[in-house]
């Protein structure tokens, strides 16, 4: 699996714009096929509407935007932070008018879209912006819209890529999504045989997912004894809060008042719970 390493991160080092632009300067782009992985592919067979709104998160070389358009697709958006990466798609694509090349921050884009095409981009952020993530695909879902591709189903002694496995992705989309594939990957290209797991997530309509910045947290203990409390709150499905502490993601069958997860963690002074300005 060597072939996937960029540059060695630490988990918790913000993997900014500026890292990401230096590996495709570098051409540090070890996790890159050269084509359209053979699951991709399958699924794109199965989407039946062409003119499904589909997005590629962290889109790299966007061979699955490729194959979307010689498949027929007509609303097709690619979006990077790595500048380098989008003058490189936007002179790929130039004379197509069904893809649309973004340069942005993925948590800053707003949208609204049947598929979400997860390839290589959700173990490519740090685990601490996972629940972050699972909240920003909840918000660019149209009802009934789904996640899928691939994540990985195995560890990394460093990332990226960052790995995991089924139980800590089944509990981290809980409640957010309504679970319809999530198993051993069949036809996974060689390198990466027996160490995916083919994901297909539904949007959950009926809840709602928000993103809180946290202050006052210091362990892990203590991080278990707040989620619990939050996860007691009538209408709260789920609740993750991130590696570090500082933001958690509560979902639920509808939004619990500020003021009453405030007083929820208000047993100890230090903790402050805010609603994220996003």
């Amino acid at each position: 699996m060597e072939d996937l390493k960029c540059c060695v991160a630490s988990c918790d080092k913000p993997l900014d714009q500026a890292y990401w632009d230096a590996q495709y300067r570098a051409k540090a782009t070890g996790w890159d096929l050269g084509t359209v992985s053979p699951p991709i592919q399958e699924l794109i067979d199965t989407i039946e509407d062409k003119n499904s709104a589909i997005l590629i998160p962290g889109g790299g070389n966007s061979y699955e935007a490729e194959y979307l358009l010689q498949q027929g697709f007509t609303n097709i958006t690619v979006i990077d932070i790595a500048p380098t990466l989008i003058e490189v798609l936007q002179q790929k694509f130039v004379n197509q008018p069904h893809v649309k090349i973004i340069l942005s921050d993925f948590f800053e884009h707003q949208g609204q879209y049947d598929w979400i095409i997860e390839q290589t981009f959700f173990c490519a952020l740090p685990p601490t912006m996972r629940p972050k993530y699972v909240w920003k695909m909840h918000q660019l879902l149209a009802p009934k819209g789904k996640i899928a591709g691939l994540l990985f189903n195995r560890e990394f002694e460093e990332g990226p890529p960052f790995g995991g496995n089924k139980l800590e992705y089944m509990n981290l989309f809980f409640g957010a999504f309504t679970i319809l594939k999530m198993d051993v990957c069949t036809n996974s290209v060689t390198p990466r045989a027996n160490s995916e797991l083919f994901i297909e997530l539904e949007k959950n309509t009926a809840a709602e997912v928000h993103l809180y910045n946290f202050e006052g947290i210091t362990c892990s203990g203590c991080k278990a004894t707040v989620s619990e409390k939050l996860t007691s709150l009538d209408t709260v499905l789920n609740v993750n809060m991130n590696s570090n502490f500082s933001e958690v993601v509560i979902t639920s069958t509808e939004e619990v008042a500020l003021k009453k997860l405030q007083d929820t963690v208000s047993y100890d002074e230090k903790y402050k719970i805010i609603k994220a300005n996003y």
